[in-house]
């Protein structure tokens, strides 16, 4: 009996884990996916209840809630691999909907305020700071190198090429992709996306740049296809630096206190400066003032005492 059951056991096992391995989530590695009681795959994100919508790009701030949880793990297994310092990373709170909560703390006493692409746009405050809104990044200006080569692309083709990739891969409209300037081996994208032209099923700019930065670090956000290739015409585009320039609508905010205390400084500076540069100019006047005292010799060769006068 003991060993058809476990023939059923492992026939079952063999069933789910085929079914299971069906099931996942072409544009989000971080995902726990299963059947529903319909058949249909139903994905959650890692260490969450949150549903996620494979057919489009997770948001920058559920990937980045995932990624907390998944650094979290490999500390406490000791297979920490450490993040880079400057993907910005930190546990975020998030909307319902996906998107950051203008307000963001640490879990301790600090907070500050941050835009739809999750970066601070202001100075770290205490828990009665008020974020009034979400301010919208409307501008990303991405910055590429690409590897030394014989010759340079032409100008159209890396510009199609780049076009190609943000429309097939990340599924951004064409309307949002409105500049790609080459001059080798620099490359320049520009998005601009302001708040009342998006429609909620577009992809955000703020995610699709983040994608894109996980590609291009070879740390693919995506379940399958990870390895990002560009062709130019059947050449390899191979990039070697990055560099991502956010622009909010609205300008950046600061604290007068710690604006005050800046100014403050520096006037201080300008103070010891100015004081050290007017006892100088007192210095030479006094040398430039005073006259030498005129000497006489004699006949014999010996220096007269000067006369009193």
């Amino acid at each position: 009996m003991e060993p058809l059951f476990g023939i059923w056991l492992g026939l079952i096992l063999a069933v789910a884990s085929s079914a299971q391995n069906n099931c996942t989530c072409a544009t989000n590695k971080w995902t726990v996916c299963a059947p529903d009681g319909s058949g249909n795959c139903t994905c959650t994100l890692v260490g969450s209840n949150h549903k996620v919508d494979c057919s489009t790009l997770t948001s920058k701030c559920l990937l980045m809630k995932a990624e907390m949880v998944l650094l979290k793990e490999k500390r406490f297994w000791g297979r920490a691999r450490g993040l880079v310092g400057d993907d910005g990373i930190y546990n975020p709170d998030c909307e319902d909907s996906g998107t950051f909560k203008a307000k963001q703390c640490n879990h301790t006493s600090t907070c500050w305020c941050v835009n739809t692409a999750g970066l601070r746009r202001t100075n770290k405050g205490d828990k009665s700071l008020s974020c009034s809104e979400l301010v919208r990044t409307s501008w990303i200006y991405i910055e590429l190198k690409h590897k030394k080569r014989s010759s340079a692309f032409d100008v159209p083709d890396v510009a199609k090429a780049l076009k190609h990739l943000f429309e097939s891969r990340y599924k951004l409209q064409p309307k949002y992709i409105t500049a790609v300037k080459y001059d080798s081996p620099l490359i320049q994208i520009y998005l601009n996306q302001e708040d009342s032209e998006k429609s909620r099923c577009d992809v955000d700019i703020a995610d699709v740049t983040y994608y894109f930065e996980k590609d291009v670090k070879d740390d693919s956000l995506f379940h399958s296809n990870s390895t990002l290739t560009i062709s130019v015409n059947g050449d390899a585009l191979d990039i070697e630096k990055l560099q991502i320039y956010y622009i909010d609508e609205k300008p950046l905010e600061f604290y007068m206190r710690q604006l005050a205390s800046g100014v403050g400084a520096m006037v201080t500076v300008v103070t010891v400066i100015t004081g050290f540069g007017i006892s100088l100019l007192v210095v030479l006047m006094l040398l430039r003032r005073r006259k030498p005292e005129k000497v006489e010799i004699n006949e014999t060769g010996e220096i007269k005492a000067p006369s009193v006068q």
